[in-house]
């Protein structure tokens, strides 16, 4: 088979609403709702007015930027004292993810462990809608949720079709407040989540067109946004870029770029948008060889100088990543030498990801990339 006649399966939100001010049209379709749960992040608390939601709402604001299973039971425990029949996600990645899985667990039988992996939810009992404060994740679009073992440090990911949002807001306004070195690393993972999917072995004809269209919108806007936060038309290409690399994430999903990502995350604590961001010009080189027509549309999409060598393309890549106010170096972030063994065996054991990657990776190979991004 061809890439173009392989069977996919897509799925997006119910309702999308797009725009400046679009985060108002939400009360209106969620008028019959008496009782809302907003599960929020400190910094996005503050929009929930702008959300107009009736009925007597419950905000639980707690989510730290790399949740674990603490955070997530505090969450349920909340929608069980307030029994919500709308639970709304108000943040980024992380706070959307929650969102997901109190939605789908807080009133049944099923746990976490119960549900970790492919399609073990048994079925969502409560209306979810999704309101997306960053361009990055994009989970907004999609159907799967993460969420950190506190013992394992490693990610437990549960993917189901009854997470999927039945409403999802892409609005621009509330990407304002993201600070410029936020705004940077978050929109190289959005990068990172369409480069991913573009290169992947299971890269498809359909999601390379979302993945092109992010590419592109990206390369366009994201200085632009980095440069001026109430730039309105940058932060709208951004928040849509952001959803293109969510919808890229269904069907084909990331590769060995995350898998690296993930312990800088759970071990440093950092956030998955500059965990990514970190990793990404790293691992878009090590895959020139094998994918370098791709490597050529990608270079192009960023502006980056690129002459078919895996070196010019880590060269340019991490001077647009530094040049947009990201800290590239993991020493700067905490990271030590004698840590770096360790990530490389945890990494290339998350093989969900690693076994997309379009070369393969060894365990040497992800420590020598830890090292030169030390």
């Amino acid at each position: 088979m061809t890439a173009i006649d392989n069977p996919i399966t897509i799925h997006q939100p119910q309702q999308l609403e797009v725009g400046t001010g679009a985060a108002a049209r939400l009360g209106a379709w969620a008028a019959g709702a008496r009782r809302p749960l907003v599960i929020a992040g400190e910094h996005t608390a503050g929009y929930v007015d702008a959300l107009e939601l009736p009925g007597q709402v419950t905000v639980f604001a707690d989510i730290p930027p790399e949740p674990d299973t603490t955070a997530l039971d505090r969450a349920i425990a909340v929608a069980r004292d307030c029994r919500p029949d709308l639970v709304v996600g108000l943040g980024g990645g992380s706070v959307m993810d929650i969102a997901k899985l109190v939605a789908a667990l807080w009133d049944g039988e099923q746990t976490l462990r119960d549900v970790a992996g492919p399609n073990r939810v048994q079925g969502r009992r409560t209306t979810l809608a999704q309101v997306a404060t960053t361009a990055g994740t994009g989970s907004e679009a999609g159907i799967r949720a993460l969420v950190t073992d506190p013992e394992t440090k490693s990610k437990i990911a549960v993917e189901s079709p009854f997470l999927l949002a039945d409403f999802a807001v892409l609005d621009p306004v509330l990407t304002y407040s993201v600070p410029p070195a936020v705004t940077a690393a978050n929109g190289i993972d959005a990068m990172a989540h369409c480069v991913e999917a573009f290169t992947n072995i299971k890269a498809h004809d359909l999601i390379d067109g979302y993945a092109r269209m992010g590419m592109s919108l990206i390369g366009k806007y994201l200085p632009r946004a980095v440069a001026d936060g109430q730039d309105t038309e940058a932060r709208a290409g951004m928040i849509l870029a952001s959803y293109y690399g969510g919808i890229c994430l269904g069907p084909v999903n990331t590769a060995a770029g995350h898998a690296l990502a993930y312990p800088l995350g759970t071990r440093l604590g950092l956030p998955h948008g500059l965990s990514n961001a970190i990793i990404f010009p790293h691992v878009l080189a090590y895959n020139v060889p094998v994918r370098l027509e791709k490597s050529r549309e990608i270079a192009n999409a960023l502006g980056l100088d690129f002459d078919d060598s895996p070196e010019s393309l880590l060269a340019s890549a991490h001077a647009f990543c530094r040049d947009l106010g990201v800290e590239m170096r993991l020493a700067k972030h905490g990271a030590r030498e004698q840590d770096l063994p360790g990530w490389a065996e945890e990494a290339h054991g998350i093989r969900r990801l690693m076994d997309n990657n379009p070369r393969d990776m060894t365990v040497g190979d992800a420590l020598e990339i830890y090292r030169a991004a030390l």
